[in-house]
């Protein structure tokens, strides 16, 4: 039986899709997979044989994901952007586990100096909730987000503990069509059975077996199921309601570091330790708060449709905004909440809310009547590419746009260590025969640059006269001080907490642009570029952690 692709089970989910189902919603979640799948990029060509929609389709969903903020049309590239993370981001604050138990998986990283990831159940897969990976040249490579087959995973044995035989005959379906798990694109795919180990029963065999220890002993193994030499160890850290799984905290290294039979005795020990804390958290928690409800969603949609027509796809638009409604304090909704959140009519917050449960993006809430909830599955929209992002990535595109809107030089760049010299980390250049050209990684003096005075005057303490007039404006100035005929003017990029963690600056000659056109003309411009790079930041860093080089 040949393998089926993420492609084939959209279509098979096509076919049984509900009479009432909201058709461009399915297909535009169908491009935001494919693009997902890609790693973040695909031509619309490539996206019309990778989804089977017509050309035409295609052009005009991703017409409209650009307009939402979703996607950017780079060239003839579609290119998924920081702001599809926002779907990503409400299934994660309605979790809150990610929030609550977090901390505790960085410092088991920092402790052991290995990875450490938290991870849910989803259907007969585990997906991704939290990351603290380890910056070495042999490191593991899961995304938040990333799905990966139950039986080839130390999580999902532990989360096999609780099937029930339909949840083993759903799993059983799977395998069969899909035996190389072509359908997980974060896994190396199996090999063809080779051996009588490789067959489906033997398979089964195994996983029965492991399925079993993890019952018996609390804690699962992974001994190179997905690839040589990589192992993990595993516990469950128990939701204090209902005594379940909430989610599973594994130790991730490679079998050089500590060999799979070392694991239990070396590593074990500290993630019980680390587990039983998390347990502690999740008892002691205060209910959340409800933050900000999305507001004048269908107001906005009903706008944009009557400005650009045809090319906006309406029912798309409101469709993806329905996801948004849930949030942190908001993880169960009903048709009014939902409807009274978006702006959407109920009739139309129900179409959608039934086309994403087909599509398995929710569903009916556990333990209260006629409300729904997101599934981990929404992380499929864009998360994984985009949850391994770094600032100087974030700021690329935009350093383009504004080079070229200003005709002039653009780049990013941090603080050293020592605070004593930016290192360039991003740029963008012009074509102009006298241009400022700083290679990517060149370093300069901080206090001589406009991007290192903006930095410095972020500091605590005590500044200079120059130094606080610069916080106090907002921006700095450098006039031929680095050399000669070289002027440029900066501001700081913050992060969620408000911390400036780099600055991007224009640059020219001083015998094109006085010290007041700078500040007249590039500042405001040079202003809009650092708020759109600190919103995708915001939008990235809200799970993950973005390094700034």
């Amino acid at each position: 039986m040949p393998a089926m692709t993420a492609v084939d089970a959209d279509a098979r989910a096509g076919a049984g899709e509900p009479a009432e189902a909201v058709g461009p919603l399915a297909r535009g979640v169908g491009v935001l997979r494919r693009l997902a799948e890609a790693g973040g990029t695909l031509s619309p060509s490539a996206l019309e044989r990778a989804t089977g929609l017509a050309r035409s389709t295609v052009d005009r969903i991703t017409a409209t994901l650009a307009r939402m903020g979703y996607v950017r049309l780079d060239g003839r590239d579609v290119v998924l952007t920081p702001g599809v993370l926002e779907l990503g981001n409400a299934y994660l604050a309605a979790l809150r586990l990610p929030a609550l138990l977090g901390a505790r998986a960085d410092a088991l990283a920092d402790e052991l100096d290995e990875s450490v990831s938290l991870a849910v159940a989803d259907r007969d897969g585990i997906r991704f909730i939290h990351q603290a990976t380890r910056r070495r040249a042999l490191s593991v490579s899961f995304r938040i987000g990333d799905l990966l087959p139950a039986e080839r995973t130390a999580p999902g044995a532990l989360f096999a503990t609780q099937w029930a035989e339909p949840d083993w005959a759903r799993w059983r379906t799977r395998r069969a069509e899909d035996p190389r798990d072509t359908a997980f694109p974060a896994v190396p795919p199996r090999p063809e059975p080779a051996t009588a180990d490789d067959t489906a029963d033997a398979v089964e065999a195994a996983f029965a077996d492991r399925v079993r220890a993890a019952r018996r002993d609390g804690w699962a193994l992974d001994d190179q199921l997905i690839e040589p030499g990589l192992v993990a160890v595993s516990a469950p850290v128990r939701d204090p309601r209902t005594g379940r799984v909430a989610c599973v905290a594994s130790v991730v290294s490679h079998t050089s570091r500590h060999p799979a039979a070392e694991l239990p005795a070396t590593l074990l020990p500290r993630l019980r330790t680390a587990v039983e804390a998390m347990e502690a958290d999740l008892r002691t928690a205060p209910p959340p708060e409800p933050g900000p409800a999305p507001a004048g969603l269908a107001t906005w949609t009903t706008a944009t449709k009557q400005e650009l027509g045809r090319d906006f796809v309406e029912s798309l638009a409101r469709g993806l905004t329905v996801l948004t409604a849930f949030g942190e304090g908001r993880p169960a909704l009903s048709l009014t909440d939902v409807a009274r959140a978006t702006g959407l009519s109920r009739a139309t917050a129900r179409r959608a809310l039934l086309t994403h449960e087909h599509l398995g993006l929710v569903a009916p809430a556990a333990h209260q009547d006629r409300a729904f909830t997101l599934t981990p599955r929404v992380l499929d929209l864009g998360f994984p590419p985009l949850s391994r992002t770094t600032l100087p990535r974030l700021a690329q595109p935009h350093l383009r746009a504004l080079a070229d809107r200003v005709r002039e030089p653009a780049a990013l760049a941090v603080l050293t260590a020592d605070g004593t010299e930016v290192q360039y980390t991003a740029g963008a250049d012009t074509s102009g025969v006298l241009t400022v050209r700083i290679p990517v990684g060149a370093r300069l003096p901080a206090a001589a640059t406009s991007l290192g005075r903006v930095l410095l005057a972020d500091a605590d303490g005590p500044l200079s006269p120059e130094l606080a007039e610069a916080k106090a404006r907002g921006y700095a100035l450098a006039d031929e001080e680095l050399e000669s005929g070289l002027r440029s003017v900066a501001v700081p990029v913050r992060d969620r907490t408000g911390r400036a963690v780099a600055a991007v600056n224009v640059a020219t000659h001083a015998a094109r642009r006085t010290l007041e056109d700078c500040v007249q003309r590039l500042l405001p411009a040079l202003r809009a570029t650092a708020d759109d790079i600190q919103r995708d930041l915001h939008q990235v860093s809200r799970f993950t952690k973005v390094p700034t080089t």
